[in-house]
């Protein structure tokens, strides 16, 4: 792995907004062959068309992470595709949450069955059938995990179990995989301005029956930088993390906050 990276294919999951489609873009900007993902065709049509036409190689396809046969279809159209997998990005996901007694089965299961079992099931199915496990010292898996995952988040609980289970899982996988010279670390955003940042900010509103850009202020007031993350400076470090230089840094929960985390 070096600064070009022509060889190294990376498949990277929610790829069509926010972080995961930063993400993207600077990995086949690169020179990574990028495969994506969501759960929407049109999307990754779209995305990839969009990304193609600035000359980057990439292609994708639609699947569900919660379903362990479509991600198998997932890394199979990759391998196929672009050749073995070397860097895998964990990024879909989705929000959640509210009172806690009032929480429903349904909202629990999918928040974590989306943030949580899916990371299990595309890292398994990429080290698998994607043959990432055949990569060595130039494997590279980053999840996408969250501040909230630390330190918890009020009205979150669901969100705030599944991101500390994907850093817990990080952080195991990170040690079983550490002979092989593969490294595994999670990047755990603060606020961030995405189009799934503004969906929480209207949750917040309704339930605390304010307006929204008073759930901004509040944010924002707590973050001592004063402002929202950008989806490109999650991006530069997951980018950082892939590349050869980063070797070393593996079992880890980097965060990007703006100050908001301070472990």
């Amino acid at each position: 792995m070096g600064s070009n990276n022509t060889g190294d294919v990376a498949v990277v999951t929610g790829a069509t907004s926010g972080i995961g489609l930063a993400v993207s873009r600077r990995l086949a900007a690169r020179g990574l062959k990028v495969f994506l993902c969501a759960r929407t065709a049109e999307n990754v049509a779209s995305t990839v068309k969009e990304l193609t036409a600035q000359d980057y190689i990439v292609d994708g396809i639609a699947a569900d992470v919660r379903s362990a046969a479509s991600v198998e279809q997932l890394m199979r159209a990759a391998v196929d595709r672009f050749g073995p997998v070397t860097v895998l990005v964990n990024n879909a996901g989705r929000s959640g949450g509210g009172v806690t007694a009032k929480i429903d089965d349904e909202l629990w299961y999918d928040v974590i069955d989306t943030n949580l079992n899916s990371v299990f099931l595309v890292t398994r199915a990429a080290l698998t059938t994607g043959r990432l496990s055949e990569a060595g010292a130039g494997g590279r898996i980053v999840n996408i995990a969250s501040t909230g995952g630390k330190q918890g988040v009020p009205l979150g609980a669901p969100y705030s179990a599944a991101k500390a289970g994907v850093i817990g899982f990080t952080k195991a996988l990170a040690k079983e995989l550490a002979t092989t010279g593969t490294t595994v670390n999670a990047v755990c955003p603060g606020y961030v301005e995405t189009p799934m940042a503004a969906r929480v900010r209207e949750a917040y509103a309704e339930t605390w029956g304010i307006a929204e850009d008073e759930v901004l202020a509040r944010f924002e007031a707590k973050i001592p930088l004063g402002r929202y993350s950008t989806p490109d400076e999650v991006a530069g470090l997951v980018d950082y993390l892939t590349t050869e230089t980063a070797g070393s840094i593996t079992a880890q929960g980097l965060n990007v906050c703006g100050g908001l985390g301070i472990y």
